[in-house]
């Protein structure tokens, strides 16, 4: 029942993407180029709404369905280790035109050379469960 209710609620969620042009490659491009505030609307309403809710969580301490205590972990700061993998997600955010929710949305939409970045991106994935013992972190 679960994972029926987690399909719906992606579905829906695909479909905001998709009717919002989150998921379109010219919307990406121009956010790029920085030749429209559209995508940055987005974005930035989604890390301001992630800030409040996180705070309200920390705060009132919420409990999940289930009952059990949120535990949000403290990250460790790092400069270099932020600055250089949002370069990295940034770079191929630019190059795929899109970034790992849209792929799904753009697959689902019938845009199918997408299935190739998102096979990519699922084999880099693999790649750096391989090496990450190897890498600074």
């Amino acid at each position: 029942m679960r994972t029926i209710i987690y399909l719906v609620i992606g579905i829906f969620f695909g479909i905001i993407l998709f009717k919002s042009e989150a998921a379109s490659w010219f919307r990406i491009y121009e956010m790029f180029q920085f030749g429209s505030f559209h995508m940055y609307g987005i974005i930035g309403s989604a890390v301001g709404l992630g800030i409040i809710i996180v705070q309200l969580i920390k705060r009132f301490h919420v409990k999940s369905i289930y009952g059990e205590k949120i535990n949000i972990a403290p990250k460790e700061r790092s400069f270099s280790r932020y600055i250089l993998g949002g370069i990295i997600f940034g770079l191929g955010w630019a190059l795929a035109g899109a970034c790992p929710g849209p792929m799904f949305v753009l697959a689902g939409a019938g845009y199918f050379p997408i299935l190739i970045v998102i096979g990519a991106s699922i084999l880099g994935t693999f790649l750096y469960g391989l090496l990450k013992d190897r890498l600074p972190h």
